[in-house]
């Protein structure tokens, strides 16, 4: 979300923007080498996740192809792992990668892991808080600065609301990347020298999470500075 008031506004929003675009080049470059490499066991994205859950005693929650480009998630509404096509019947170290890591997210939500259940939870209010933002920002924009003075206390409270669920995110997804790591080497679903590249995979992607957390972190102090400014 965007909120420009003043040129003080660009010291904030810059860094975290070339963040985010470096973030998701690095997720894209990396994703798309090792998407190319085959896993030395054969297995698809879609038969590792199903191994994991087994393994765990989750032989019950289905694992489900969804279309796009890396939008597998972990269902916990529904307690479903949804998988992309390229990953789901993917037979890389990518794919691999990618579903254990969403396979980690249901072993979270299994042992009632506490950053989960509290993702969880904030899930409506920042749905909420993140569609309050886009009116706040519009308004901002149309009315101009004068008005959105008058809000910012409001601002400041939506936003810090988005940036919260960012910061409870981290945990969330660096744990699920540590399980499926664990996961794909005790059940032999990789071999030891396989280890590297999908921890690249993983870490370039939860490079998007620290991206998006330090943009809604600049956001929020900029929005704090503008207040006791004004």
């Amino acid at each position: 979300m965007m909120i420009m008031l003043d040129q003080y506004w660009w010291v904030f929003f810059i860094p975290g923007l070339l963040l985010g675009l470096y973030a998701q080049f690095r997720l894209s470059s990396t994703y798309g080498k090792y998407v190319r490499v085959r896993a030395s066991t054969g297995l698809s994205g879609a038969e590792a996740a199903r191994e994991i859950l087994d393994q765990a005693g989750l032989s019950g929650m289905p694992v489900r192809e969804v279309p796009g480009q890396l939008t597998d998630h972990y269902d916990p509404i529904h307690k479903t792992l949804c998988l992309s096509s390229e990953n789901f019947h993917g037979r890389s170290l990518a794919a691999l990668g990618v579903a254990a890591h969403e396979a980690g997210h249901a072993l979270q939500h299994k042992a009632a892991y506490a950053p989960l259940k509290l993702r969880m939870a904030l899930v409506p209010v920042t749905s909420f808080a993140s569609s309050a933002a886009v009116w706040i920002t519009a308004l901002g924009w149309f009315l101009g600065p004068f008005f959105f003075h008058k809000i910012i206390g409001i601002a400041i409270g939506v936003f810090a609301v988005i940036t919260l669920f960012q910061i409870i995110t981290l945990p969330v997804e660096f744990d699920a990347s540590r399980r499926a790591k664990e996961q794909l080497l005790r059940l032999g679903l990789i071999h030891n020298s396989e280890h590297g590249a999908v921890s690249r995979v993983l870490n370039a992607a939860a490079l998007t999470y620290v991206a998006a957390m330090i943009a809604a972190v600049l956001q929020l102090l900029y929005l704090i500075m503008a207040s006791r400014r004004n």
